[in-house]
């Protein structure tokens, strides 16, 4: 396997109201819901940096897709991370989430080992967390 992440999936519960938070909310850009022709195939996928896409499917397809049961949500199982360039940005990204609609579950702030973050919950419960690192200024790629 190559050292490479192409999809990150998120399971939904309502495809449409996740489509207006990402699209609408934080202004990801996409295509809209594709798959609607086949069953079990409907998603929407947000175009990120180097190819690297953000895809949202309906939980209970996901699990058929994958051949898993449907289980409870769990939001410290995974995050998603979004690095930013310094705490003005972190800030401004907080409210912007915060306006869409997202629960802020810890306001930005200086942590002990020397990053700025601030937890959000999409409204999946999905947690990302929005940060800035001095030691990672140079590799954040607009």
């Amino acid at each position: 396997m190559k050292p490479r992440v192409t999809v990150i999936t998120l399971g939904v519960n309502d495809l449409e109201k996740s489509l207006q938070f990402y699209r609408d909310g934080l202004g990801l850009p996409t295509q809209g819901i594709i798959g609607r022709e086949f069953e079990h195939g409907a998603l929407a996928l947000f175009d990120l940096q180097h190819g690297l896409k953000l895809a949202i499917y309906p939980r209970n397809d996901l699990a058929f897709d994958a051949k898993v049961p449907l289980s409870v949500p769990n939001a410290t199982e995974c995050t998603v991370g979004h690095y930013l360039k310094n705490k003005a940005e972190v800030d401004a990204v907080m409210e912007q989430a915060r306006q869409a609609g997202a629960l802020i579950t810890d306001q930005a702030h200086d942590r002990p080992w020397g990053i700025y973050s601030g937890y959000f919950q999409d409204p999946d419960g999905h947690l990302w967390e929005v940060v800035w690192d001095p030691r990672f200024e140079t590799e954040i790629i607009e």
